[in-house]
C-alpha cells in the first residue's frame, strides 16, 4: 500500500473513532454519515421546547459550534417547509427558542441570507425567501433538501447534473497530461481498493469524493471547477437513484481505474465513456440513464 493510501485510511479511521489525525481531517473533509431515518425537524410553534435547543442537538452540527448548529437547524426548517416563504424571523424569538445569544443569531441569519434562504430589509425585518431565490447549488442546501420532503427531486436532479458535468470533465482532463494529478487520481483508486477490501466505507467515500473533485478541477474549465463542490455533496447523499459510486464493488473500482488509464493515455473519448459507465444506474433501478421528464 502506498504512503498516501496508508495515511488517508489511518485518518479516516481516526475520524470515525473521534481521534483526528493532525491536519488530515481538514485535508479530507467528510460530512456526517446520514442516518437512514432522521428525526423530523420540529415545527417552529408548539412541540417540546427541548427539541429546539441547539446546544443539545449534535446531529448535523459538524463540530462548528453554536453558530454552525443554528445555521443547520434553521436551514433545515426552512428547506423542509416548517418555516414557509415570507415567514418573519425575529432575532429575539430565535435567541430565546434556541437559547443562543443575539450575536449567534445575527451571524447565522447572515449565512442563511448569503445562501438565499432569507432576506433582511429595513423596516421589514428578516423573512424567509421563496424556493426560486435559494442558491440550490450550495452544498448545505443540497444536503438539507436531500433529507427533507424534496429528497426524491434533489437526488434525481443531482444525478442528472452529474451526468452533465462529469463525462465532459473527464474528456477535458485527458488533455492536460499532468503526471502529479494522474498519480493522485491513481492513489485514490488504490485507496478505494484497499478500503473496499477491508469494508471501510468511510475511507472509500473520502477517496471517491476526492477523485471526482480533482478530476473536475483539472479539466481546465473554471466554470466546471466551480461545480466541484456540488459533486462532492452529491457523493455524500445516499439513497434515490443509485450510481456506480454509491455501491462500492469491483465493477465501480474498475471504471475508476479505466478513467485513470484513459487520462494517462490522453484519450478523452475513452475517459468520457468510462465516466458514463461509472455513472450508469444499477440494473435493479428502472431508469438506466436520466431521461427527459414530461412537464
Amino acid at each position: 500500500m502506498s504512503t498516501v493510501a496508508h495515511t488517508m485510511m489511518t485518518a479516516a479511521r481516526s475520524a470515525d473513532s473521534g481521534l483526528a489525525s493532525p491536519g488530515e481531517l481538514d485535508r479530507y473533509p467528510y460530512a456526517e454519515a446520514p442516518a437512514v431515518d432522521r428525526v423530523g425537524i420540529p415545527a417552529w410553534d408548539g412541540g417540546d421546547p427541548e427539541l429546539g435547543r441547539v446546544g443539545r442537538r449534535a446531529a448535523g452540527s459538524r463540530g462548528r459550534g453554536l453558530h454552525g448548529q443554528l445555521v443547520q437547524q434553521l436551514g433545515q426548517m426552512i428547506v423542509s417547509g416548517d418555516l414557509g416563504a415570507d415567514r418573519p424571523l425575529v432575532p429575539e424569538e430565535i435567541g430565546q427558542r434556541f437559547e443562543v445569544s443575539r450575536t449567534v443569531v445575527r451571524e447565522s441569519l447572515r449565512v442563511l441570507e448569503a445562501k438565499g434562504l432569507v432576506s433582511a430589509r429595513p423596516n421589514v425585518g428578516t423573512r424567509v425567501r421563496p424556493v426560486s431565490d435559494w442558491n440550490l447549488l450550495d452544498p448545505d442546501i443540497i444536503e438539507w433538501r436531500a433529507f427533507g420532503p424534496q429528497r426524491d427531486d434533489q437526488r434525481r436532479e443531482l444525478s442528472e447534473l452529474r451526468w452533465t458535468i462529469e463525462p465532459l470533465a473527464a474528456r477535458l482532463a485527458a488533455g492536460h497530461g499532468r503526471e502529479d494529478v494522474q498519480q493522485r487520481l491513481a492513489d485514490m483508486v488504490e485507496i478505494m481498493g484497499h478500503a473496499m477490501a477491508q469494508g471501510d466505507a468511510l475511507t472509500f467515500s473520502r477517496a471517491d469524493s476526492e477523485f471526482h473533485s480533482l478530476l473536475i478541477q483539472v479539466a481546465g474549465n473554471r466554470m466546471l471547477e466551480h461545480l466541484s463542490g456540488i459533486v462532492s455533496a452529491a457523493l455524500q447523499v445516499s439513497g434515490g437513484p443509485v450510481t456506480g459510486c454509491d455501491r462500492p464493488n469491483e465493477t465501480s473500482l474498475g471504471h475508476h481505474g479505466r478513467i485513470c488509464d484513459a487520462l494517462a493515455a490522453g484519450d478523452g473519448a475513452a475517459a468520457e465513456a468510462a465516466m458514463r459507465q461509472l455513472l450508469t444506474v444499477h440494473p435493479e433501478v428502472e431508469r438506466v440513464v436520466p431521461a427527459p421528464r414530461e412537464h
